[in-house]
């Protein structure tokens, strides 16, 4: 049943909303308890959450520093309404920039070691911008098969060609590129961590193939920002690669406590991308308050880079334990780590019992992840405490005892 959740996305016909009408997995998902999505929560403190009047342990957040909830954070936000009030309603191109933008810019440029970074309105739009100002029918993008969704998408609307190459796959990479024409201009775009099994991309053995055939490398480092790297920095820091690749892109929904998104790089192709990325131009820009949330949990990063190593260190202790119960956690480096149940309704059923006894997790099927790794996408922050952790691990392992083997996941 829950292997055809996309199956009616393909139907035709003359009535557009048909599919729509005759979609009934959700009532019958949403009549057995089993829906696991758009859970309404009633309070999150970071670490724990209140679901349904009672406080779970929240490992499916992005909140990685911990900073949605910091003091800081909070009075930041809320002196921006105070100064500017809750919209700029117009696009950063006509009246929606601000000081406070162009100061938001300024400090991730820095930290990154660009010369110039550019604020999108969210992290998605990012992604977009940059794909539709620099892809034109003279380029290509060769992009990872398990991209996030946002660069697929961007390179849906740019005019440029898109080719895929198989997941961190050195050898077909090369291949790849080895095949496009010379006179092609080619953006090489991968994630430095992604986001649904925290493993990392390759970067420095991508960048030595992308310099053999003298295209530009791009990161999108959503997942990698404060929890990678010197200071946090990310994983292009991580590796060392930071000079040589082209563009960063980031996003503020995670780390950085907000929403909102930036590409970072050589002030020349910023200036670039701000006149011709199509989000840029006919979005509303970023909010105040969500500007100033982002420069403030970036100073506290730059003040508390142990954030950076309390994150990886809470992951890397829970995939340890995790896989010492006997659950499978893949190949996760930075703040994800995956529970691999390989089949969606046993996903579901593992992820129910798991928050019905104190744990919130998210599911992942496919077609977010290949067939046979459909998943529970756990992820860690800088303020969960051993007691946290500790909890945690009792619980799933109260529920590897009781549901495993039938669940075929031991």
């Amino acid at each position: 049943m829950i292997e055809n959740w996309v199956a009616q996305l393909d139907q035709g016909g003359h009535d557009v909303l048909a599919k729509a009408y005759q979609w009934e997995l959700y009532d019958q998902l949403s009549a057995s308890g089993l829906y696991p999505y758009f859970q309404a929560i009633e309070e999150n403190q970071g670490p724990v959450a209140r679901y349904q009047g009672r406080e779970v342990i929240m490992l499916g957040s992005n909140n990685y520093l911990g900073l949605t909830t910091h003091p800081k954070v909070r009075e930041a936000s809320i002196d921006a309404v105070r100064k500017y009030g809750t919209s700029m309603t117009g696009s950063r191109f006509l009246n929606g920039t601000l000081t406070l933008h162009e100061e938001l810019e300024s400090k991730l440029a820095t930290f990154l070691g660009k010369e110039a970074s550019l604020v999108f309105t969210t992290g998605y739009q990012a992604n977009l911008g940059m794909l539709t100002a620099l892809i034109n029918k003279k380029s290509a993008a060769v992009v990872d098969r398990f991209a996030h969704a946002s660069i697929h998408d961007g390179c849906r609307l740019m005019e440029g060609e898109n080719i895929k190459f198989h997941h961190n796959d050195l050898q077909d990479l090369e291949k790849v590129l080895a095949s496009i024409p010379q006179d092609t201009g080619v953006l090489l775009f991968v994630d430095g961590v992604y986001s649904m099994e925290g493993d990392l991309g390759p970067l420095p053995e991508m960048l030595k193939i992308a310099q053999k055939y003298k295209v530009r490398f791009a990161v999108d480092d959503a997942h990698g920002l404060g929890v990678l790297g010197p200071g946090g920095r990310g994983t292009c820091h991580h590796f060392g690669v930071e000079k040589d690749v082209d563009l960063i892109v980031g996003t503020f929904s995670k780390s950085l406590a907000s929403i909102g998104g930036f590409v970072a790089g050589d002030k020349k192709v910023i200036d670039f991308i701000k006149h011709f990325g199509r989000p840029m131009i006919f979005s509303a820009s970023l909010a105040p308050a969500c500007a100033a949330a982002a420069s403030a949990a970036l100073d506290i990063l730059i003040a508390e880079p142990e954030r950076a190593d309390r994150v990886r260190k809470n992951a890397q202790t829970m995939k340890k334990e995790l896989a010492s119960i006997g659950y499978e956690t893949g190949r996760a480096e930075a703040a994800v780590v995956p529970v691999i149940i390989g089949e969606s309704t046993k996903s579901w059923m593992v992820w129910k019992e798991l928050l019905d006894n104190g744990v919130y997790t998210n599911p992942v099927l496919y077609p977010a992840v290949a067939k046979g790794r459909e998943m529970l996408r756990t992820s860690y922050l800088a303020t969960h405490t051993e007691e946290h952790l500790s909890r945690a691990l009792d619980i799933f392992k109260d529920v590897f005892k009781k549901v495993g083997k039938n669940f075929g996941i031991c």
